[in-house]
């Protein structure tokens, strides 16, 4: 019997000796051993820097645009080179570096917003169609990541294939999360208050869902998505004027606490390394518990696609309704063919109405520019244009199911009017024409 027994012993050993020389051979080979975690562990100030990120991404996104004059697709351009050097960067470290990280982070959070932008101005694509289509591709991704390292853990990014699955999960949550929030906040109607505060209460919810038992990946990406429509509403708030329901604080001044923040914040934790994840073994423990989740995210997708369509046929119903019951006929208009702001002449034969309906508001402020600018008074100018901009955006949801080809044509003379005055070095000859082409498209 020992004679029998010795030579299976002996090939068990053998076995065993083989198996653990693959072994050794496939973590010798695998790259995510010669690695840290290339990410930060998810503390509150990983949240705070998040939204802070997403205001000020916005901010440099306008600057580029309007007041340096690149426009959309040199804004893109520029962008998506500073963001190109960021991530090269990024994915040349061995570890979690706070500059290098969040640097990262606040350009992706500009060039998802620019994708977004440009299919809905240069491509002319709705935002609804844009939302379906990021929300599919942020899912494929998912899939992607999961088919290949059999887990989403946000804690183990310790290979170059699992960080590159990580950040192009991020663009996309951008580009998603600007989608929803513009389609919320303009195409709906809600404006960026009133989204704000649904998206904070959703963010809410998600938060005590995850303290009660669900999953942290889905918990995780799902506070994600929404924190940047919560950002833009923060920043729209501050910023906007008093007489706008805002703080009236200005972009400008806006953006610089929201930056001053930002770099207090990383200094902050490049001393302390707050949100370092120290050990492999830390990592190893998050990936295990964050595994599975399968039913869970069924459930909320379903949810999400129940209660979002359903909101969202609500209020295009309630919009269209308003838009019928005040579209304008061919009925004398408020103000008539002669200067603007003058009673027109008895017998004068009067004008047509828009078919946008009264855009005597828009007007008023288009010519109150004007004025501002023949008497010289530049920085007056910009600022009353303001009140344009915010106007247009909140009318958004009114007019633009009453005739978009009519919108469509003067949002475009709206943004060129903005570009002009708002140029780091404005020509007057230029700005007053193009009031002057409003004008004409807002008669």
């Amino acid at each position: 019997m020992t004679d029998a027994a010795s030579p299976n012993a002996h090939s068990g050993a053998l076995r065993r000796m083989e198996r653990d020389r693959t072994m050794d051979s496939r973590h010798s080979l695998a790259p995510s051993r010669q690695l840290l975690n290339k990410v930060p562990e998810v503390t509150i100030y990983f949240w705070i820097i998040k939204v802070l990120c997403t205001t000020v991404g916005e901010s440099a996104a306008d600057f580029l645009n309007v007041n340096l004059n690149f426009g959309l697709t040199g804004t893109s351009v520029v962008t998506g080179v500073l963001l190109a050097i960021a991530l090269a960067v990024q994915f040349g470290a061995d570890r979690y570096v706070p500059s290098r990280y969040w640097l990262a982070v606040a350009l992706v959070s500009v060039f998802g917003t620019l994708v977004t932008d440009n299919l809905t101005d240069n491509v002319g694509l709705p935002l609804e169609i844009s939302t379906l289509i990021f929300s599919v591709l942020l899912a494929l991704t998912f899939l992607a990541w999961y088919s290949s390292e059999r887990t989403l853990s946000i804690h183990s990014i310790v290979t170059r294939r699992r960080e590159a699955f990580y950040w192009l999960a991020i663009l996309f949550t951008f580009a998603l999360g600007t989608a929803t929030g513009d389609l919320m906040a303009e195409v709906l109607g809600l404006g960026y208050v009133v989204t704000g505060a649904i998206v904070a209460s959703l963010i809410a919810v998600i938060a005590v869902a995850w303290r009660c038992g669900l999953h942290g990946v889905l918990a995780f990406w799902a506070i994600y998505i929404l924190t940047r429509p919560l950002g833009a509403s923060i920043g729209d708030y501050l910023s906007q004027p008093s007489g706008q329901g805002g703080l009236g604080l200005g972009a400008t001044v806006t953006s610089a606490i929201f930056v001053v923040g930002i770099f207090g914040i990383v200094a902050y934790l490049s001393v302390t390394k707050a949100d370092v994840i120290s050990t492999p073994a830390t990592a190893d423990q998050h990936e295990s518990a964050e595994r599975g989740g399968l039913v869970q995210t069924v459930i909320v997708v379903s949810l999400i696609l129940i209660l979002g369509g359903a909101s969202y046929f609500w209020r295009t119903s309630v919009l269209a309704e308003d838009a019928a019951a005040t579209s304008p006929t061919a009925a004398p208009a408020a103000v008539g063919t002669g200067p603007i702001g003058q009673v027109p002449p008895a017998g004068a034969q009067p004008a047509l109405a828009s078919p946008l309906g009264d855009l005597s508001k828009f007007r008023t402020i288009t010519q109150d520019t004007m004025n501002l600018l023949n008497s010289g008074d530049q920085g007056g100018a910009t600022t009353r244009i303001d009140d344009l901009e915010i106007e247009w955006d909140n009318a958004e949801a009114r007019l633009k199911p009453r005739d978009k080809s009519a919108w469509t044509e003067i949002d475009d003379r709206i943004d060129t009017v903005l570009r002009e005055l708002r140029a780091t070095s404005p020509n007057p000859n230029t700005e007053k024409s193009a009031l002057t082409d409003l004008l004409n498209a807002l008669g």
